[in-house]
């Protein structure tokens, strides 16, 4: 086989396993949805540009299945995709500088829309900080003196 042939083979191969599980569903006998996600900071609501909407089919025992696709949020905190099958969709949205976000959607109408609330990363918890600032001072009270042994 020529170089040229076995490259197009190569890309034929790439191209094929690149198509997204989404797309091995019959939409003439599976009903599908039209799912739009509108991400926002939960503080105050603006969008949230440029995040990553990550989808994966669940199957019916709760499992997430192989394959799966990742969108991007437009300027206005946008995306959407045409032709999810109707069940359990399992949606992950990361986005640089908040927490990542996770939950599953049941999947049951022609249209669907998904608002997802993104907060900023919390501070970390350590047992030596002091968490209670109202708290009094525990008093120190002296340990005690070890006690002289009489001779028997």
């Amino acid at each position: 086989m020529n170089k040229s042939l076995s490259g197009a083979a190569v890309l034929l191969i790439v191209m094929c396993g690149a198509v997204p599980v989404f797309a091995q569903k019959d939409a003439d006998t599976e009903p599908t949805s039209w799912v739009y996600f509108s991400v926002v900071k939960d503080d105050n609501g603006k969008p949230v540009r440029n995040a990553a909407v990550v989808l994966h089919p669940v199957n019916p025992k709760g499992k997430q299945e192989r394959g799966g696709m990742e969108l991007k949020t437009d300027p206005d905190g946008k995306t959407n995709y045409d032709g999810i099958p109707y069940g359990v969709l399992r949606v992950q949205v990361l986005a640089h500088g908040f927490q990542t976000y996770g939950e599953d959607f049941d999947i049951e109408k022609s249209k669907t829309e998904i608002t997802i609330k993104l907060k900023r990363p919390q501070g970390q918890y350590s047992v030596y900080d002091d968490h209670n600032a109202n708290a009094t001072p525990r008093q120190e009270t002296a340990p005690p003196q070890p006690q002289e042994k009489k001779p028997d």
